[in-house]
């Protein structure tokens, strides 16, 4: 099954250095959710070539305006295209006020169904329960109310050993719920058949965890435990802690050590300051404590690998 995620904006606050504001979709088995939806980000859907009439649902971390700006845009676009099935979206309960003033002020009575679910930023929750994955809420630590979201893949069942499934002639009927863990008997001895036996382990699970804006916060390192992706809030360098702290923001020392702390797989770090034009020192100083850091290069579709 395909999971990735591209890069839409990787910037914090304001446009700058060929940077856009907070947006990432993720496609997981070609179906795309988006995160965030900073200014602009319908037009960096044709830039990138996303087909975004393909989007269902849509995760609003905070009610900053880097993060939802562009929100609107998308909204009133699906309109004017017809779209005709429900667009979800899940954000804090102020956004739906906000989304509903501009459709009244603007006459739009939106030709599709608009299904909203306000986010309880003080606690974690499962917000999206599909067939292939879970996806729940992370509590941050930001100036206002905000969360991350944690994608995971649904474990998969057990897979059949062919070779030992033939060799000991178990019926085709009994293989559901082999598949499910369970036991057989033999029919010819009655003897039990230890699952583990007959069976080969499933691919493991993946999960990516998008931890946006936030300062460091290690109650949050058990949720994310051991994700093959994080993407985590690294707006300021080192010399930066000050600054960071300030506006509960992160530095790359901080993110670094995040990811050190879950044991994560692998760290992208993003939503930088527009007072960085060269990133790469940013990397590097994320690279001393935390060795496989990568930036969130705008554009990039980065796999999330078992």
């Amino acid at each position: 099954m395909s999971f990735s995620v591209t890069v839409i904006g990787s910037n914090s606050a304001i446009p700058a250095h060929g940077r856009h504001p907070s947006a990432q979709v993720v496609n997981i088995n070609d179906k795309l959710y988006l995160i965030d939806c900073g200014e602009g980000t319908q037009m960096r859907f044709n830039e990138l070539g996303i087909k975004w009439m393909k989007i269902n649902h849509i995760f609003i971390s905070h009610l900053h305006g880097d993060h939802y700006f562009g929100l609107i845009g998308v909204v009133s676009t699906y309109h004017l295209l017809k779209r005709n099935r429900p667009l979800y979206i899940y954000g804090p309960q102020a956004l739906i006020d906000i989304l509903q003033l501009q459709l009244h002020v603007g006459q739009t009575d939106l030709c599709y169904e608009l299904v909203f679910r306000a986010l309880d930023p003080t606690r974690s929750e499962t917000i999206f329960d599909g067939e292939d994955i879970t996806i729940d809420t992370i509590v941050l630590k930001h100036r206002i109310d905000c969360v991350g979201f944690l994608f995971r893949e649904k474990q998969r069942e057990r897979k059949i050993n062919r070779e030992k499934f033939h060799e000991l002639d178990i019926p085709v009927e009994l293989i559901p719920e082999i598949k499910k863990g369970k036991d057989v008997l033999d029919e010819k001895t009655g003897e039990r058949i230890l699952n583990k036996d007959i069976t080969l382990d499933p691919l493991r699970a993946r999960a990516y965890a998008y931890c946006c804006d936030t300062a460091f916060n290690p109650d949050m390192a058990a949720q994310i435990k051991g994700v093959d992706l994080l993407y985590h809030d690294c707006t300021f360098d080192a010399a930066g802690e000050q600054r960071a702290a300030d506006t509960f923001h992160s530095t790359t020392i901080q993110a670094a050590q995040m990811a050190s702390l879950a044991a994560v797989n692998k760290l992208m770090i993003g939503h930088f300051s527009s007072k960085y034009d060269d990133l790469r020192p940013l990397l590097e100083e994320a690279k001393t404590i935390f060795e496989n850091s990568i930036l969130a290069i705008e554009g990039k579709v980065v796999v999330v690998e078992r």
